[in-house]
């Protein structure tokens, strides 16, 4: 069970050009090809604080997810192409059809083991992707489905414990597997910044200013009675606030997952300067061009009942973005999301999985004058997820 799901989850978010399929593929002429995916749908109950209960029917953290991949060895090299589409469980509110979907990956890969791979085209980020992965709402809803309803995926702990690596164009490379140590440099997509406002602070200049954003991870894997990865990204991106103002952001993380006899314990850590909180970049500056720090960081412990199969789980985690108190630009010393998620997860088959996930969300504002505020959210999930 435990390999089926990480071969379908590395399938589902990583795409690398292996087969999402355990057959084997179908071959056609030079060509190795696959067809694999994800679907997954969960009832959500979520209550606010003065508010009355909100039910949904929708996809959890992982998107429902087809590709089709194919991979060939041609003069020296391992050529390999992926693309998928990516379709929400959801209707929009009201009950109505509704058409979210959408195209997370689209890229190409070559390359060999003696020299590593190089890749083009659009796929999960780099910086912050290990966070993500190791997240086990990845296989559940976490937050966000009562005010998510038709959109494509719930937020899961994204915004409280981690960042949003997000999906990006990108050309990176990957250095050979050097028994378990590998690296990946790579040039994404620059984004722009969200203002506190919600708008790009500069809407009428290119995305960083004109320049890519630069993203790098190092990660060592390791097997045996005691098994598990540590790693660490960065991530630095130009910003061009106004048509004079140019400053660098940058954010670095480190993580850890261990797993021994049926227990699995996952720790975080990441700090930014000017990278904003939740998703990359927004709220990252002030209205006087001022960057604002901010912090990531939770803690996770599983354990898979013997027998049975069923992973329980409880997580912890924070993201705080800080004030910038110069010149009494910002009004709040700090905002602050905590979250605890506690899921259990069985499999019924080696490809169908039930889950059950209870999550608490508190949204705090620790403002300089006016009253503090709290906004608290609890969702509770029930639904059930398929690798194919």
């Amino acid at each position: 069970m435990n390999n089926t799901i990480k071969l379908a989850v590395a399938s589902a978010l990583l795409a690398a050009a292996s087969s999402a399929s355990a057959a084997g593929g179908i071959v056609a002429g030079d060509w190795t090809l696959d067809v694999g995916g994800v679907v997954n749908a969960y009832y959500t109950s979520t209550k606010t604080a003065g508010a009355q209960a909100v039910s949904n029917i929708t996809t959890g953290l992982l998107p429902n997810y087809l590709a089709v991949s194919g991979k060939t060895r041609q003069n020296d090299l391992d050529v390999g192409f992926n693309i998928s589409i990516n379709p929400g469980a959801s209707t929009i509110a009201s009950g109505k059809q509704s058409s979210h979907q959408e195209n997370r990956q689209a890229y190409l890969t070559f390359g060999d083991a003696s020299w590593g791979s190089i890749k083009l085209g659009k796929d999960l980020g780099i910086y912050a992707s290990d966070a993500i992965l190791n997240d086990m709402t990845l296989l559940g809803v976490g937050r966000g489905a009562g005010v998510l309803a038709g959109n494509t995926t719930t937020l899961g702990r994204i915004g409280g414990g981690f960042m949003y690596a997000d999906w990006k164009a990108q050309a990176a490379y990957t250095t050979p597997n050097f028994n378990g140590l590998s690296a990946t440099f790579g040039a994404t997509q620059a984004w722009n910044h969200d203002g506190a406002g919600g708008v790009d602070a500069a809407a009428t200049t290119l995305r960083g200013g004109g320049e890519p954003a630069f993203e790098a991870k190092a990660s060592y894997a390791f097997a045996g009675d005691v098994s598990g990865k540590v790693w660490a990204s960065g991530i630095s991106q130009n910003m061009q606030l106004t048509s004079s103002v140019n400053k660098t952001s940058s954010a670095w993380d480190l993580g850890a997952n261990v797993n021994m006899a049926g227990f699995g314990l996952t720790g975080y850590y990441g700090e930014g300067k000017g990278t904003g909180t939740v998703v990359q970049f927004s709220q990252a500056y002030t209205n006087a061009n001022a960057k604002r720090d901010s912090s990531d960081w939770y803690v996770q412990a599983t354990y898979a009942l013997p027998g049975v199969g069923t992973k329980l789980g409880v997580s912890y985690g924070e993201s705080q973005l800080d004030g910038v108190t110069a010149g009494s630009d910002d009004n709040f010393n700090d905002k602050t999301n905590e979250q605890i998620t506690v899921g259990a997860y069985h499999p019924i088959t080696k490809h169908l999985n039930l889950v059950a996930e209870y999550t608490e969300f508190d949204s705090k504002v620790d403002y300089v004058t006016a009253t503090d505020t709290s906004s608290k959210g609890k969702t509770i999930s029930l639904g059930a997820i398929l690798f194919f």
